[in-house]
C-alpha cells in the first residue's frame, strides 16, 4: 500500500511518499501553509495526486512524550484533513527528533531552499520511521 507522510507546521508542510509497495520513501514537496483554508484545499490536491491508501502526520510530541501547543495545533490540522478527505485513513505518528535528523541528511542550496528542503526530507525519514514500524523493523 502507497502511503503519504506530512510533516506538518504552520509555517510549511513537508510531503513524503512511499513506493507501491510500502517499502521506500522518497520527499515530494512543500506546502506553503497547509492550516489555512487555501493551503488545505491546495494540500488536497496534491494528495489525490499521488493516491495513497493511507495518510500518516508526523505529532510533534515534546522531548518527554507530552503534547504541546504545537501538538494541539497539529491534531486540529489532522481534524480539519479528516473532514476534508474521509476516503482516506489519517494516522500520526511520533515525529520527535524527524526534522534535526533531515537537517543532518543532506543540506540543499539558499537559505529558504534548505527550510523547504528540510521539511519535505523531514516527512521522508517520518515516513521511514513509519514504515519500518509497520514491516516490524527497529
Amino acid at each position: 500500500m502507497k502511503v503519504l507522510a506530512l510533516d506538518y507546521g504552520s509555517a510549511r508542510t513537508g510531503i513524503a511518499v512511499s513506493d507501491p509497495t510500502g517499502t521506500l520513501a522518497r520527499p515530494v514537496k512543500v506546502v506553503r501553509k497547509a492550516g489555512s483554508a487555501k493551503g488545505l484545499l491546495y494540500l488536497v490536491e496534491v494528495i489525490r495526486a499521488e493516491e495513497p491508501g493511507l495518510i500518516v502526520v508526523g505529532l510533534p510530541l515534546t522531548p518527554k512524550g507530552a503534547r504541546g501547543a504545537q501538538a494541539i495545533e497539529t491534531e486540529q490540522f489532522v481534524a480539519a484533513l479528516r473532514e476534508a478527505m474521509p476516503e482516506i485513513p489519517v494516522e500520526t505518528w511520533d515525529e520527535r527528533f524527524t526534522t534535526a535528523l533531515a537537517a543532518r541528511s543532506g543540506a540543499a542550496g539558499g537559505k529558504g531552499t534548505a527550510l523547504a528542503g528540510e521539511d519535505a526530507r523531514a516527512a521522508a525519514h517520518l515516513l521511514e520511521s513509519y514504515l519500518h514500524h509497520l514491516a516490524g523493523r527497529p
